[in-house]
């Protein structure tokens, strides 16, 4: 069985005013390092951020366990600084962010200026165990072509600065603004790989392989791919959901190696990530098998018949399609956001709403997850999404 875990970077905000609270080392202090769940609480880039390294798992209801347990864990360590953990990849309101000061950190403020400053952004990292560094790259090669599909499944970032960026992910924009960041082209070989990670490397710009920041990378530091272009999710079971596909697509690409990688060049690909970031679930995607715009629910049925045959040879088809037909009838976290932000036009109810929704526990019977049920969606559109699932 092949094994699949999660980081996820969390806001830290004030337990009281909802704020951003620059007290991430602090809070990382409490926790004393690795817990007996096998999660790990680390710093990131910015003090009002709070790193979740969830252990590895091989199953969908173990990543579920793992992500709740990992999100417990945050916020208890956040209440011993009087804060919360909310799962937003970018804080609503305006603010000025603060520096964790580790050497690396101060060098890449110094080296990359306002690009640093603003990126206080919080992504999910689905990493996906591998045999070898040949079947990693084959499969970066080959499930390129679907990242912009997980992207708008994650799409939870709409509000930047105090207003609404008229996009679902405006976090992959502010992220894209890494030079590094963003698609690759199709490397062929571990060779091809190395050869293009050394030539960026050579020019000076990235200060080390680790800023390497591709949307689907190899691990430098274990053997796994690594998926980093989606937002952190609201709800678990999103997230837990799309780590899913993201081990569907790696086990498919590991079967399916005979078949030459789909050549799409990287700047056409950049687009179709653009496109995912501005539109989410609520309107055309990419289509990988045209390269045109499609209804998502369309594209994101493509997804889905693509790993099928690995989701029913786990058992976990069903509960996949359960929680995705629940994101294409009410929307992603984007949706549900300027849904709290539309009763008052007020950027903490988007905060506040964000935290019952990143904590919230519902009972839920073996082998099923729970699905995402606010208000909205149209029933039009959610039965042509269920027959495109179908």
């Amino acid at each position: 069985m092949r094994t699949f875990g999660v980081e996820e970077e969390l806001l830290l905000v004030d337990g009281l005013t909802l704020e951003p609270l620059a007290a991430a080392e602090q809070a990382v202090a409490s926790a004393h390092g690795t817990t007996a769940t096998g999660h790990q609480l680390t710093v990131e880039l910015k003090q009002e951020q709070l790193e979740i390294v969830c252990p590895p798992q091989t199953s969908l209801a173990g990543q579920l366990e793992a992500i709740r347990t990992g999100r417990a864990l945050a916020a208890s360590a956040a209440a011993n600084v009087r804060g919360q953990v909310v799962a937003l990849p970018l804080p609503p309101q305006r603010l000025v962010s603060h520096l964790v000061p580790k050497p690396r950190f101060r060098k890449m403020e110094k080296l990359f200026g306002i690009t640093a400053d603003e990126q206080l952004t919080n992504g999910f990292h689905v990493h996906v165990e591998v045999d070898s560094p040949e079947e990693a790259v084959a499969a970066v090669d080959r499930i390129r072509i679907w990242l912009p599909t997980l992207l708008a499944l994650s799409a939870n970032s709409p509000f930047w600065a105090g207003q609404d960026s008229g996009y679902g992910s405006y976090r992959y924009q502010v992220w894209s603004r890494w030079p590094t960041s963003g698609p690759s082209e199709v490397f062929g070989s571990v060779q091809g790989y190395e050869r293009h990670q050394q030539a960026l490397l050579r020019t000076g710009v990235p200060l080390d392989a680790g800023m390497l920041y591709f949307d689907v990378r190899v691990c430098e530091h274990q053997p796994t791919v690594e998926v980093r272009i989606t937002d952190v999710c609201l709800d678990p079971a999103h997230a837990a959901v799309i780590a899913t596909l993201v081990r569907a697509l790696v086990e498919t690409a590991a079967r399916d190696t005979q078949r030459p990688p789909v050549q799409v060049p990287a700047a056409e690909l950049r687009l179709w990530s653009f496109q995912a970031s501005r539109a989410g679930v609520g309107g055309a995607l990419v289509d990988p098998a045209s390269g045109a715009p499609s209804p998502a629910a369309e594209v994101v049925a493509g997804l889905l018949r693509a790993v099928r045959p690995v989701l029913e040879e786990l058992g976990e088809l069903d509960p996949v399609r359960q929680v995705v037909q629940g994101i294409l009838r009410h929307g992603s976290g984007a949706h549900f956001q300027r849904q709290a932000y539309a009763q008052r036009h007020s950027v903490y109810d988007v905060v506040a709403a964000a935290l019952q929704r990143t904590h919230g526990h519902q009972p839920v019977p073996p082998g099923v997850l729970p699905v995402l049920r606010p208000e909205g969606g149209s029933p039009a559109a959610s039965d042509q999404a269920q027959r495109w699932l179908a």
